[in-house]
């Protein structure tokens, strides 16, 4: 059985490369198509919502769908799913006057949220706090006043203080009470223990929720060090698609890369690994041992022959 509700925690607490499927551009949302996704060869399957449709009603049924046919292999009661969400993340107001976003996608018991075109840290500090209860506080600013003192007028700052590696400190979660009715069937738990777990991996050691950014324009690549210091974020990509149109290229480049989109990628993988966070990047049957070695965690490609190499080579023992 799995130790997890997620398979793709479980998996990157152990080192293991974790590999997804499903198209960005959308995915089939229907019951009969959760229950054929919950014999996934992949680790989680990633569902579209950047360029595909927002459908909630749909996303709820895939994911009864899922359940009604599971467990899965390896002992979850579903494989991990995980969305990319519409808005983008270019400042901390766009994403906070989208965070309705966040909390229709998690109130469908998904396990976590890809943010697109992350541009700053403070954006990507209002997507963790816009996808966190307020109860849950590590890694928030202990600054701020307690709610008891905010009830008699307390003020909190605009700027939270820092850690002691100098990260800016996050604020309290916005996610409010509601759907956890609705989540917590899915993960199969009450709503008491899914308002305790539901929280950002590793950030918080028992928490089962994965938040992932993507950095796909040159903005995101410059405060790419600042955003990957954030405290709540799981794992992290470069966009190779809209980066490479920023720079002007009409064909995606495959690799290698151009030199500007390889320093670009080399910049974040380097500053995942300085921050623990597991970098994303497609991979294929022929490159995945060396990818693998390099440091790259979280496979993209679509590919079983890929994922079955890759796992091989780090001996994995979790059943897929």
């Amino acid at each position: 059985m799995g130790k997890r509700i997620s398979r793709c925690v479980e998996l990157l607490e152990q080192d293991q490369a974790i590999y997804y499927d499903g198209p960005h551009s959308g995915h089939v949302l229907t019951h009969a198509q959760g229950r054929i996704d919950a014999a996934t060869w992949a680790d989680y399957m990633n569902v579209g919502m950047e360029h595909g449709c927002f459908d909630m009603a749909g996303l709820a049924e895939y994911m009864r769908g899922m359940v009604d046919a599971g467990p899965t292999r390896s002992g979850h009661r579903t494989p991990t799913v995980i969305v990319e969400a519409p808005v983008n993340g270019i400042d901390a107001a766009h994403v906070r006057y989208n965070a309705w976003q966040f909390r229709q996608i998690l109130g469908r018991g998904v396990h976590g949220i890809l943010l697109c075109q992350a541009e700053t840290a403070d954006a990507v500090r209002a997507f963790v706090e816009s996808c966190r209860y307020p109860h849950n506080t590590i890694g928030v600013d202990p600054a701020i006043p307690s709610p008891m003192a905010r009830m008699e007028g307390a003020i909190r700052a605009k700027d939270g203080g820092t850690d002691s590696a100098g990260r800016k400190l996050l604020g309290i979660g916005t996610r409010g009470r509601g759907s956890e009715t609705t989540a917590a069937p899915i993960w199969g738990l009450s709503t008491e223990q899914y308002l305790a777990c539901c929280d950002p991996w590793p950030l918080n050691p028992k928490g089962e929720l994965l938040l992932g950014v993507k950095l796909e324009s040159p903005e995101g690549v410059a405060n790419c060090e600042e955003i990957l210091a954030v405290p709540g974020l799981g794992f992290a990509e470069i966009g190779p698609g809209d980066l490479s149109l920023s720079l002007g290229y009409l064909t995606i480049p495959r690799e290698p890369y151009p030199m500007e989109m390889q320093t670009a990628r080399d910049r974040i993988l380097a500053a995942c690994r300085k921050n623990g966070i597991a970098f994303l990047q497609g991979c294929t049957a022929d490159n995945v041992i060396a990818r693998i070695d390099e440091g790259v965690r979280v496979v993209a490609g679509h590919s079983e022959a890929c994922a079955i190499k890759g796992r091989a080579h780090q001996k994995r023992k979790l059943p897929v």
